[in-house]
């Protein structure tokens, strides 16, 4: 009898501990959750004078409840914002962010996408009101792919156009390098290096110019 009482009293043990090992792995999935549910605002305006209220506005209208807000007032073309960067090291995987509009986190294709990309790589999700994107959603991840494919357009347009325009330009002799003139004294110069008193190093020195156009200036001195 003394047997299975000690008997019941151990597997009556095993359960508590395996009850209490499945409540903290519980909670501890539901901690995780909560701190994986966090909504970060981000809003901007290009001056102090400028309001973001229009922004809050419509976070409010669309029933959206923002753990943490970052507020830049600064030009969007410039890359490196303070707020923007802190907001960047502050999200945690499973984090959402929230813009009024893509223009608010950046001004062209390009740095809205690398910006994306950054947050992605981190696990956090960007959710754009005016353009109803969400890169969460299947819809919002064809959006990214839709933008990468303009990006990549708009690069091959302009290295297209940098293409024609030195081609246009060679041809009407407009891209070339500008001539060095040589000193008044090259000649005074150019003898003292043939009767050896001057280096190739010092003559170079002395005309403010590299050796290689130092060479081709003495071999046309030979030639001419």
């Amino acid at each position: 009898m003394f047997i299975k009482v000690k008997n019941k009293i151990n597997i009556q043990m095993f359960h508590d501990v395996i009850d209490f090992k499945i409540h903290m792995w519980y909670y501890k999935v539901k901690e995780k959750e909560v701190m994986a549910m966090a909504n970060i605002g981000y809003v901007r305006v290009s001056t102090a004078e400028q309001n973001t209220g229009r922004q809050f506005a419509d976070f409010c209208e669309k029933g959206i409840h923002l753990d943490k807000v970052f507020e830049e007032h600064i030009s969007g073309k410039d890359r490196q914002r303070p707020q923007l960067a802190a907001m960047i090291d502050y999200v945690r995987e499973g984090d959402k962010v929230y813009i009024e509009s893509y223009s608010r986190l950046a001004r062209n294709t390009r740095d809205l996408l690398n910006l994306v990309h950054e947050l992605e790589e981190k696990g956090v999700t960007v959710v754009s009101l005016k353009e109803n994107f969400d890169t969460s959603t299947p819809q919002g991840r064809l959006m990214v792919t839709f933008m990468q494919g303009i990006a990549q357009f708009e690069r091959d347009m302009i290295k297209e156009r940098q293409a024609e325009g030195i081609a246009i330009a060679k041809a009407q002799g407009k891209f070339s390098k500008p001539i060095t003139p040589k000193p008044d004294n090259w000649k005074e110069l150019y003898n003292q290096y043939r009767q050896r008193e001057l280096t190739a190093v010092s003559l170079a020195n002395k005309c403010g110019i590299s050796r290689s156009l130092l060479y081709k200036w003495i071999k046309e001195e030979k030639e001419g």
